[in-house]
């Protein structure tokens, strides 16, 4: 397939204005400026409740479970409707959805605030992750079409940056809001910076003139978000009840069942002629089927290391959430730092070899963490551990990006970004759910009387977290493209 800048797609009136030969304008940046504060809060809102669980525990009265499901229940949603969002993006435009994601996002984080019990929050959090399902695989998908180039090359390089130092600046903000404030306001600092966006981005952003036509894909974006949701019940459930519980493997193998059903469902509105939520062919490109594993795997460790950082900071090493996010501070520096390396590293040397290497930088980090004990420092034997491992995602987030990126027809390009960054959403919560599942009580906390938080369950997470690292590190010598990030387009060349 030639490199995407010597083919000619279709594009619509909101794609057909590429960057002047100068560069972008001043006005096409100010609106990413804008579409990269909406994107952070979507992301920041994955971790910002990390720091905040000790004190919404104590609150309402969760249990070891419910902990685990308000991280999930935004990220099931966020990635199971996240294809469903690319597709409406492509089908009613991508200004259309930005605001009405971010207004629904705005919206469900005052609920969130004002939650009262553990089903009102898990149930604003699952209404904040359909908000930023419909807004973040239109934004990314505008940005890639408002920009060519190394402007494209730049706005790619934010984004990826935003993805991941959102994820540790989220924790620093969640803990700083829990000390000075309340955990309530960790939702509430959502609802200003929104109303402003929402205010800001329409003078910015022109209007979609058409739009593509045809009947949504309800039933596949039923059937993807509830594989995930009964994907993470069952790896809770079996964190809170055991491996061999009936009530875990039942939810695993419907989870596996359900994502079977969704295929059949996707090649059966194909071969009636309708609109699939995404086109079996669009799964079948390597470069697609790369970039979401590598988003997967990524996410799942990433997430994984900070829930359980911030937990063993705060029960074992008994830290205020406002030190415990400073701790996570040089993370965020970290994730930024290895996408400008990835970026200099895939297009001097290529993907494969940037993938591999962040896989074993990421591995590095996690075989660190595994000597944490009850009287280890936070500073001198949490945090190298912890950098390494940012470090090295911060490599795989621009590599999972450009990779399924490549060669993408601009009328896909919003469908191939919710695909990509489902992958995101879903392994942020599986990779909570596992690692709950596999720490036991040092998540869920100690039974009966105990003096001592248990913390032997930290060691075993983190020895399951560089093991699969390390996995994916050799997998990638096979299954990662050879190719180059192109220097003017941002995305891999085949």
């Amino acid at each position: 397939m030639p490199p995407l800048k010597h083919r000619m797609p279709h594009i619509r009136s909101e794609q057909a204005a590429p960057s002047a030969p100068g560069g972008a304008s001043r006005r096409d940046w100010l609106a990413v400026a804008l579409i990269c504060v909406a994107q952070f809060m979507l992301i920041a809102d994955i971790t910002v409740v990390n720091v905040a669980l000790p004190a919404i525990r104590q609150a309402l009265g969760l249990r070891g479970g419910d902990l685990a499901w308000v991280l999930a229940a935004y990220s099931v949603c966020f990635g199971g409707l996240m294809i469903f969002g690319g597709k409406l993006a492509d089908t009613f435009g991508r200004r259309r959805m930005i605001l009405t994601g971010l207004a629904v996002f705005t919206a469900a984080s005052a609920l969130s605030g004002l939650a009262g019990s553990a089903a009102a929050l898990i149930a604003g959090r699952a209404a904040q992750g359909i908000g930023a399902a419909l807004l973040s695989p239109a934004a990314l998908s505008r940005i890639t079409t408002m920009f060519t180039g190394r402007d494209r090359t730049r706005a790619i390089g934010v984004w990826s940056s935003i993805g991941g130092a959102g994820a540790a600046i989220g924790v620093l903000l969640g803990g700083i809001l829990t000390s000075y404030a309340s955990w309530h306001w960790i939702f509430f600092v959502n609802v200003p910076v929104g109303a402003a966006v929402f205010l800001l981005l329409p003078l910015l952003l022109d209007r979609d003139e058409r739009a593509a036509s045809g009947r949504l894909d309800l039933a596949g974006a039923f059937t993807v978000t509830a594989a995930a949701a009964l994907l993470v019940f069952g790896f809770v459930r079996a964190g809170d009840l055991g491996w061999d519980s009936p009530q875990a493997l039942v939810a695993l193998a419907l989870g596996v069942i359900t994502a079977g059903t969704f295929a059949l469902i996707e090649r059966s509105t194909e071969a009636r002629g309708a609109e699939p939520l995404v086109r079996l062919s669009v799964l079948r490109r390597r470069p697609v089927l790369t970039g979401i594993a590598l988003m997967l795997t990524a996410s799942s460790l990433l997430l994984a290391g900070f829930f359980l950082s911030s937990l063993y900071l705060q029960q074992v090493l008994h830290h205020r959430p406002v030190s415990t996010g400073l701790i996570f501070l040089p993370c965020a520096l970290a994730i930024g730092l290895g996408v400008h390396i990835g970026q200099a590293t895939a297009r001097a040397m290529g993907i494969r070899p940037t993938a591999v290497a962040g896989f074993a930088i990421t591995a590095a980090g996690a075989a660190l963490l595994t000597r944490l004990g009850p009287t280890s420092g936070a500073w001198t034997h949490l945090l190298p551990g912890l950098f390494l491992l940012t470090l090295g995602i911060g490599a795989l987030l621009v590599s999972a990006t450009t990779t399924a990126l490549a060669d993408a027809e601009h009328s896909v390009s919003g469908t191939i970004s919710g695909i990509v960054n489902s992958g995101h959403e879903i392994g942020a919560a599986l990779g909570v759910a596992i690692v709950t599942a596999v720490a036991g009580t040092s998540v869920t906390g100690p039974s009966g009387s105990a003096a001592a938080w248990p913390t032997s369950g930290f060691t075993t997470a983190f020895v399951a977290c560089a093991v699969l690292a390390a996995i994916a590190a050799v997998a990638c010598l096979i299954a990662v493209p050879t190719g180059k990030a192109g220097a003017d387009s941002g995305l891999p060349t085949h």
